[in-house]
């Protein structure tokens, strides 16, 4: 039988917070002064964006973030990096910035995290292109019925060149959410995400966000966190095959 899992707490980021106004949602500015100096210069907007957000939920869930294990979801990444890595690589005469080759991997964020923290729990980094953060959520919800406790997931994308993949990449957003198995409060909780056949239309403003950030896929359910009402159906992704969970209110 599934355990139900809760959500404790959740935050959001971007550097232009007035935009997640359309959706009623509060975002944080991106604040850099939560690394350290020597982290701060070595972090990409990407890597203090995403930090800016899971601390900001860790703090409003009361949790212990240096215990925490952790997913981290992104399409692209340090795509910025990567992108100015390759298009140094054609010049043999150019020297490649050793900073830059340690920060174009997937998993740099989850790796500044863990630093930050001195957190030797387990993370995992996910890349699903469009159903990044469905996947991630699926993963969390299956750590967290092997292994019961908390655990902190975050969703993040940055902006980058559009010869890339456009229209994706022309919008930055963060979420973050600390998840937990068990609860003595009364905290919306989550079922199982898994596909289901019937599609429902995707508000317009919406679609276009998430296909400039396929972060903001999560929007649906921080929506959903902040109305004290709702439950039921809340779409995870805009692709088929459509991802699902369901929301439940008054569960513990």
């Amino acid at each position: 039988m599934d355990r139900p899992v809760f959500i404790k707490a959740a935050a959001l980021c971007c550097p232009e917070p007035g935009e997640l106004q359309a959706f009623a949602l509060q975002a944080l500015p991106v604040d850099r002064s939560l690394l350290p100096a020597a982290l701060r210069r070595r972090t990409s907007l990407t890597t203090q964006m995403a930090v800016t957000a899971a601390m900001h939920a860790c703090d409003r869930a009361q949790c212990d973030a240096s215990v925490l294990p952790s997913v981290f979801a992104s399409v692209g990444g340090e795509i910025q990096v990567t992108d100015a890595l390759c298009r140094t690589l054609p010049d043999r005469e150019a020297l490649l910035s050793p900073t830059r080759f340690h920060n174009s991997v997937h998993n740099t964020t989850a790796g500044y995290w863990s630093i930050l923290n001195q957190c030797q729990a387990p993370t995992t980094a996910i890349a699903a292109i469009d159903d990044s953060f469905a996947m991630a959520l699926l993963e969390a919800w299956a750590q967290l019925q092997q292994r019961p406790g908390e655990l902190l997931l975050v969703c993040y994308d940055e902006q980058w060149s559009q010869y890339l993949a456009p229209p994706m990449g022309q919008a930055a957003f963060a979420c973050a959410l600390v998840l937990c198995s068990k609860s003595r409060q009364q905290l919306p909780a989550i079922s199982r995400p898994k596909t289901e056949a019937e599609v429902y239309p995707v508000e317009k403003k919406l679609l276009h966000y998430i296909q400039r950030s396929p972060a903001a896929a999560a929007i649906p359910l921080l929506q959903a966190i902040e109305a004290p009402g709702m439950s039921g159906r809340i779409p995870l992704n805009i692709s088929a095959p459509r991802w699902f969970t369901r929301l439940h209110r008054g569960a513990s």
